[in-house]
């Protein structure tokens, strides 16, 4: 347990009761067990645990600490709930190692925890001075000081532009590279004094924070994000029993972009055109639950003001076959 209080007081679940009613027909069978891939404090786990009192949960969570505060939060559920240290597009081993062939309901709650917002020493809040970390897992990998210190500045502008959507990333990176040959950057104090000089003041009263997309784009690349999530994703469905539902929280349009195409691609029918019967092979596998992606309502932006960007997509498997599991290497230069 972590001494700066219990995840309880510390975390509002994002969309929770909306996204356990949609997952509800799976969850209300005999013996189901439910994914939480992206465990966090333990929130939408805990909400899971007290509604359906026949379900068991795996939770997952590459963050030590958050670990930690949900296995003290769900300890009252006694060996309903597991807690495993992973990376979740490594799903498959992980189940596997619990003897668990399928699952009946999933939920990938994606990018910055609220825990890992909150406490400054993780680097991942650009209006407090703190070290440039960023890491999920903080027991090893690149942080953010090494990929700012290290990356060459077509790189750097490659990760602003495409993961935090940077129009000055260019300009952006060939400061930071001018910068850090007087010194290494190892603060986010020094990082943002940056980016306030380089950003213009025009930009910076339309946009908000100038820090803001560069943050994001650092965090991404650091934990791999985006590559980790298109991994994920196949795993998950194909893990997913028939009549097994899959509820995905993202929160910005990269994320939820290769959610809708990973939906929208097992929903499609693959027969080639002008065949006269649909080929079962080629048949859709997943049904789509909702209509695009669904928005918090404003009661709930109020109460989580955290909640403003997410977006909620949730599909059903309706057939056996596996997707198409894509390969996606990480696009950082080897170090």
């Amino acid at each position: 347990m972590t001494d700066r209080g219990p995840a309880q007081g510390r975390h509002v679940p994002v969309l929770r009761e909306r996204t356990i009613d949609l997952l509800e027909p799976a969850l209300a069978r005999p013996g189901a067990v439910y994914l939480d891939a992206t465990l966090g404090m333990g929130g939408h786990a805990e909400g899971v645990l007290d509604r359906f009192p026949g379900v068991s949960v795996v939770g997952v969570d590459r963050d030590r600490e958050a670990l930690a505060l949900a296995e003290e939060r769900l300890r009252r559920f006694g060996d309903r709930f597991r807690a495993v240290h992973s990376v979740y597009d490594r799903l498959g081993a992980v189940l596997d190692s619990l003897g668990i062939e399928t699952v009946q309901a999933i939920l990938f709650d994606l990018g910055v925890s609220s825990l890992q917002l909150d406490e400054t020493d993780r680097g991942f809040a650009y209006r407090v001075a703190a070290p440039l970390d960023m890491r999920m897992d903080q027991s090893g990998g690149p942080t953010a000081a090494d990929v700012l210190n290290t990356y060459p500045a077509s790189e750097l502008a490659r990760v602003l532009a495409e993961y935090g959507e940077e129009r000055y990333a260019r300009k952006i990176a060939a400061a930071v590279v001018g910068e850090r040959e007087r010194a290494p950057f190892t603060t986010s104090e020094r990082l943002v004094e940056l980016l306030r000089r380089v950003i213009p003041v025009s930009s910076q009263r339309q946009s908000g924070h100038p820090a803001k997309r560069t943050f994001q784009a650092l965090r991404i690349e650091v934990n791999d994000e985006l590559g980790t999530w298109q991994r994920a994703v196949a795993v998950a469905i194909e893990r997913l029993a028939v009549g097994g539902r899959i509820a995905v929280l993202s929160y910005h349009s990269l994320e939820d972009r290769i959610t809708k195409r990973a939906f929208a691609a097992g929903a499609a029918s693959s027969t080639p055109p002008g065949l006269p019967v649909e080929l079962p092979d080629h048949a859709p596998y997943l049904r789509l639950l909702t209509r695009g992606a669904e928005e918090p309502t404003e009661a709930e932006v109020t109460a989580n003001p955290r909640a403003a960007s997410a977006r909620l997509r949730v599909a059903e498997r309706i057939r056996e076959g596996a997707p198409a599991r894509p390969d996606h290497p990480r696009k950082g230069p080897t170090r």
